[in-house]
């Protein structure tokens, strides 16, 4: 996902888009220890977008490029 996409976003939205990702990865990770992983660059993939969706979260809150909370 990229940073355009999240930006237009609203936050309940990138809240629960945050939830989804959090829960896959820790299910890519139990099943990468238990079975294997098919796809270990997916877990880079979603590590990635957390990141950024709480990066835009936090710029949100602190009001910088321009970002304000969207309801």
């Amino acid at each position: 996902m990229k940073a355009k996409e999240v930006r237009g976003m609203q936050d309940a939205e990138i809240d629960l888009e945050k939830v989804k990702l959090e829960q896959e990865l820790f299910g890519m990770k139990f099943r990468t220890l238990t079975e294997g992983n098919p796809d270990p660059a997916k877990i880079r993939r979603n590590r990635r977008d957390l990141a950024r969706m709480r990066t835009i979260q936090r710029e949100r809150q602190l009001g910088i490029r321009g970002q304000a909370p969207r309801a």
